[in-house]
């Protein structure tokens, strides 16, 4: 199976962000059209800052309670994250999901998010490349 970096992963992605000061229900209507499970919060250099994710939607704001429209991301983001740099291969990011027991890992270089690798689509290629070595093996078997 190839292995990318996860530069290669990200390449082409369309960054999902929004300020600390944007309401839950802003974020998660971005997330929702967007079609993905998490946002970056950035500062207004666009600084990497927190992550907000759909987890944090059911278990930090509806399972407390909290009116969306009035809860800031600020309130409600993982701000200690663990990110990624462009340079490392995507099992490292996979490893870290696997160990950390979350789905998102940014990427990010000096700082700024470049995009982000999740659970959910990291693995496509590889899927895609292990079903072809499937069919090839298949194929060599019914020759054979």
């Amino acid at each position: 199976m190839p292995n990318r970096t996860l530069r290669q992963v990200v390449e082409g992605q369309t960054l999902i962000s929004a300020v600390a000061d944007t309401s839950v229900r802003a974020a998660a209507i971005t997330m929702a059209n967007s079609k993905v499970g998490a946002i970056m919060v950035v500062d207004g250099s666009g600084q990497l800052t927190g992550l907000f994710t759909e987890r944090d939607v059911l278990n930090r704001v509806v399972a407390k309670g909290l009116d969306p429209d009035k809860t800031l991301l600020s309130a409600v983001m993982t701000s200690s994250l663990q990110t990624a740099t462009p340079d490392k291969p995507l099992a490292h990011a996979l490893h870290m999901m696997f160990e950390g027991g979350f789905r998102h890992v940014p990427v990010v270089e000096n700082g700024r998010p470049i995009g982000m690798v999740s659970a959910r689509n990291a693995l496509g290629l590889e899927i895609c490349q292990f079903e072809k070595e499937l069919k090839d093996r298949d194929h060599i078997a019914e020759i054979l």
